[in-house]
């Protein structure tokens, strides 16, 4: 029997990402816009915090199971920003464009070998909004941040992030292949092993 969960996201990029890393099992993947749930606000100081504030809410008006992603940037040159505040470094309601053109500003006299960085994402399971021991996985992926834009595929910071093993952006990276080594992939494959099977 197919399982159902409820994604606590209304980000289509994400949605998109978790639902193809998920096909391949027995589950099927619903995004929280399909039961008209708005996103919780995300006061959490970390990306923890705020991943099980977005699961909560999810299953809470679902009565789902809810997973929940929050995940980011962390640039070393900016001391770890735009870390937790990754969708909106360039304020509120910003684009990806706005996000990207914020960074490449803020890192314009940053030589090649300070422009490191990695994306983190943490993964949250709860079987219900109560649950006392929700499902905790972390994903890291390792890089550095291009001066210019680079492929066309992926979203937010995608187009900056050079993975030095593919000599490309992370955009510029087949679905699969991304999917593969990213920090959502990661984390993804960490609570595919976790998860209760019924």
């Amino acid at each position: 029997m197919t399982q159902r969960i409820i994604l606590a996201s209304n980000n289509p990029g994400k949605v998109r990402e978790i639902g193809q890393l998920l096909a391949s099992q027995d589950m099927e993947v619903l995004p929280q816009s399909a039961f008209g749930i708005t996103e919780v606000e995300e006061t959490g100081l970390t990306f923890v915090e705020n991943a099980i504030l977005k699961a909560r809410n999810a299953a809470l008006h679902s009565g789902l199971p809810a997973i929940a992603d929050d995940s980011g940037l962390e640039v070393d040159a900016l001391k770890g920003a735009p870390g937790i505040y990754s969708a909106r470094f360039a304020g509120p309601g910003a684009s990806d464009a706005d996000n990207n053109r914020k960074l490449l500003a803020e890192l314009e006299n940053v030589p090649e070998e300070q422009r490191t960085a990695r994306f983190q994402c943490l993964l949250v399971y709860m079987r219900h909004e109560n649950d006392p021991v929700p499902i905790i996985c972390q994903g890291t992926w390792e890089g550095r941040i291009l001066r210019h834009p680079q492929g066309d595929n992926g979203f937010g910071y995608d187009p900056l992030f050079f993975v030095p093993e593919k000599n490309h952006s992370a955009a510029g990276l087949p679905a699969e292949v991304k999917n593969s080594m990213s920090h959502r992939g990661k984390a993804l494959q960490c609570l595919l092993q976790a998860l209760p099977r019924s």
